[in-house]
């Protein structure tokens, strides 16, 4: 990026038309979304609930890991799988940035003390998967899009390759910064009892909580609706804990079946409290489809002689990376009818407060794409970066600007603590990101296409 982002003097075409490029894929994804919203609006019904959670399930599970294998799988090398070590990099320092803003929205707006976590992970960790990969998908659809006839490909190799580190994010920081607070955690004579439970009925949870990763509030785990953590690493007298595990219990019940707990030294009960909240981590969980999808394109595409006989028009098995590639298609029009059917359903209640929620939403959506901008050009100023790739930027741009993702709802209905407040901020932060990303997106390709 020469300053402050920079491309060969062939972008100068481009430069009166950067306003085109911009707002079209926009618009388009608008009228995606919006086609959505009536289709799934209480008043009209055209279709109901269980289709969108149907066709959710379908994008998790086909659509999307599809997408990944197809493109991914298509470009990634071991020289590519080294030369994008930024796009992980860059998903953990706006995740880092993102807690220091949100650590700053709680001290400033002072949401209830229960909300204070809450506040810092929604502000830190963003939509890095379904969002951008359906903006991409936009401004790739034309022929004579800027990013030029490798757009498509190219831009969601670049999404997809963030995703591994995202989904490790979501089953370690974010899983463990949603735990329910210990001051508030309800206990009662038979046993513990969480404040808010949402129905067991499948249909009756809102499509905000399997909007993008179906079925994660029915992976529950012993202890995934109780502060363990808090539990495990604090000792409060003047709470009762009948229902919430203690850590010896825990280490003599697992040491007639662990022969790891057969020592020759005495371990550091700091360290043995480190090891049982780590065994108590779902990280198992992250196997799902699409990073079976990732992990396969990574075996495929870096083995060149397994590589040649699936990618390419001469591979042996060319009809069936097109049969996947039909398939894939359907991700991003699916992905924006979801998004639309989950803003049919209005926002909850909430109690984290207008003031916190308006916080969120400014830090989130207007100031961390500020700060991402300078992250970039620093990056680039030290060749961190692919050299003249405007479509590389232009995701590590996208990773600052999404709002808060989707999956805070599914992990809020999975550990049951703050399940209103992550639906009705996901649906107010949903409604200005239609205004924040427009504007972003206008500004990014004004700087990648203007500057020479």
């Amino acid at each position: 990026m020469e300053p402050p982002f920079s491309e060969s003097q062939a972008n100068l075409s481009y430069n009166s038309h950067y306003l085109e490029y911009a707002v079209l894929p926009l618009l388009k994804l608008l009228c995606l979304t919006v086609i959505g919203l009536i289709l799934a609006h209480p008043r009209t019904q055209l279709v109901p609930k269980a289709t969108f959670k149907l066709l959710s399930k379908l994008v998790f599970a086909l659509f999307l890991p599809c997408t990944i294998f197809i493109h991914l799988g298509e470009t990634i090398t071991v020289k590519n799988f080294m030369r994008w070590w930024f796009i992980p990099a860059n998903v953990l320092l706006s995740t880092a940035i993102g807690c220091l803003l949100g650590y700053l929205v709680a001290k400033i707006c002072k949401p209830p003390p229960q909300y204070f976590r809450f506040t810092i992970i929604a502000t830190a960790f963003g939509n890095t998967g379904n969002l951008p990969l359906a903006i991409v998908g936009s401004v790739c659809h034309s022929s004579d899009n800027p990013f030029g006839p490798d757009c498509y490909t190219t831009g969601v190799s670049y999404v997809s390759f963030s995703q591994w580190v995202a989904v490790l994010l979501v089953y370690t920081l974010v899983y463990h910064m949603m735990e329910p607070p210990i001051e508030y955690f309800d206990v009662v004579d038979g046993g513990g009892e969480i404040q808010e439970q949402l129905p067991s009925n499948d249909l009756s949870r809102p499509l905000l909580v399997e909007a993008e990763w179906p079925g994660m509030e029915d992976r529950e785990t012993v202890h995934c609706k109780t502060p363990f953590i808090a539990r495990v690493f604090t000792s409060v007298s003047t709470l009762s804990y009948s229902s919430i595990p203690d850590v010896d219990i825990l280490e003599e019940a697992s040491a007639p079946t662990s022969p790891k707990s057969i020592r020759c030294l005495a371990e550091p009960r700091m360290v043995r409290k480190l090891r049982i909240v780590a065994e108590q981590t779902p990280v198992r969980h992250v196997l799902q489809p699409p990073m079976f999808a990732i992990l396969l394109a990574f075996i495929v595409g870096m083995v060149p002689p397994i590589k040649s006989v699936v990618y390419g028009k001469e591979a042996p098995l060319e009809f069936l990376t097109d049969s996947l590639n039909i398939l894939a298609q359907a991700m991003v029009p699916s992905v924006m009818l979801i998004l639309g059917g989950m803003l049919a359903e209005g926002p909850n209640e909430s109690e984290l407060g207008v003031r916190t929620t308006v916080g969120i939403s400014v830090a989130r959506l207007l100031v961390l794409p500020l700060l991402g901008t300078g992250v970039v050009y620093l990056a680039d100023q030290l060749n961190f970066l692919i050299p003249d790739d405007r479509m590389y930027q232009f995701v590590l741009l996208l990773q600052y600007t999404t709002p808060s993702a989707i999956l805070l709802g599914a992990v809020a209905s999975l550990r049951g603590y703050a399940v209103r407040e992550a639906s009705a901020l996901l649906f107010w932060q949903h409604v200005f990101a239609l205004v924040s990303i427009s504007i972003y997106i206008i500004v990014y390709f004004k700087l990648l296409l203007s500057y020479v």
